[in-house]
């Protein structure tokens, strides 16, 4: 039986004490030796086989430096970029990540954060959040570090990092506006997600301000923010007899289904309907016409989620920001075009 190398093997090799190794292959506690001997130690770590026991290491420190990310949908071409952006912080701090995902549905979430913290999980990353999220605020006031990102949970103290839901409504309604629409109908995210309701909030002030009148019936919910909704939408707008010219959709994929019920029904867009989304997903440029939409900070936002989860499982009691909001870029395209007089 071969016999796993110890850091005490590599202190004999190095010179060095074994607190010495164990901060040199940290990567943080490394910062406090030289270069010097953070590169000698290493490589003889490496020369020497060494495989770190992370079991063990949790043993010692009451920590398995992994962290939970729930993602609410992973077919959704969203989310890859978020993970990617926790993921490039939690690396180089030594963390790894036990990806799971909920398909949006609250009491698998429940069950899910259970199975994290029966891993004995060091933090939290939830990009899965509900507007109403009992679960998730009991854990967080059971000291366990988490950060909601691209979601909040409302009345909460849960840290999280968004984009500016409210701006980027703004800036589509201003380009609907400046290409002659008045009657905008809007397709909004459900009820049961804030970025669903944050949406829909902004089209209602914004659309008030600009001194459009919108019915009731301009307004239809989405159940779930993909393309059977947008479609599922769409038709139930149509069938309110109320005449528009263009659909702002609160995300898209429901502007995606959206497109696809007006070309089912002999309809063009922007010709005979312009179509908006929201997130800039990959490959909307590369779809005819070409989605109008609103970028949203994908890899940047999951990025600073995990730099707040890391900076709170360091230190419990350090100050996070309650909400961080990034800013959004409107990215014009094809699928608005004027009116049909």
């Amino acid at each position: 039986m071969i016999k796993s190398v110890t850091l005490k093997d590599i202190a004999r090799e190095t010179g060095v004490h074994t607190s010495t190794v164990s901060r040199a292959l940290d990567p943080e506690a490394k910062k406090a030796l030289t270069d010097e001997v953070v590169d000698r130690v290493r490589n003889a770590a490496q020369r020497m086989g060494y495989r770190r026991n992370r079991l063990a290491s949790g043993l010692r420190t009451s920590r398995t430096m992994t962290v939970g990310l729930l993602i609410p949908d992973i077919t959704n071409t969203l989310f890859p970029p978020i993970v990617r952006g926790v993921e490039s912080i939690l690396e180089n701090a030594g963390y790894a990540s036990i990806i799971v995902n909920t398909d949006n549905d609250i009491d698998r979430e429940n069950k899910l954060v259970e199975v994290l913290l029966e891993r004995g999980v060091d933090g939290i990353i939830d990009a899965a959040a509900h507007r109403s999220d009992p679960r998730i605020v009991e854990v967080a006031q059971e000291n366990v570090p988490i950060v909601t990102v691209n979601r909040l949970i409302e009345g909460a103290t849960v840290p999280s990092v968004v984009n500016d839901d409210a701006e980027g409504i703004r800036m589509l309604l201003d380009h609907l506006y400046a290409a002659s629409h008045r009657n905008i109908a809007h397709i909004a995210g459900p009820k049961t997600l804030s970025t669903g309701v944050a949406r829909r909030l902004a089209f209602e002030r914004t659309t008030k301000k600009m001194g459009l009148q919108i019915p009731n019936q301009a307004v239809v919910h989405a159940t779930r923010f993909d393309e059977d909704a947008g479609w599922l939408c769409a038709e139930t707008l149509f069938q309110s007899n109320w005449k528009f010219t263009a659909i702002l959709c609160a995300n898209d994929r429901l502007a995606i289904g959206a497109i696809d019920y007006l070309e089912k029904h002999g309809m063009k867009c922007p010709k005979d309907i312009s179509v908006t989304g929201f997130n800039d997903l990959p490959f909307l440029d590369r779809i005819s016409p070409g989605l109008t939409t609103v970028r949203v900070e994908q890899f940047e936002v999951g990025r600073l989620s995990a730099e707040l989860l890391v900076k709170m499982m360091k230190d419990p009691s350090a100050e996070v920001p309650p909400t961080t909001v990034l800013p959004v870029q409107l990215i014009e395209r094809a699928s608005v075009a004027a009116p049909k007089t």
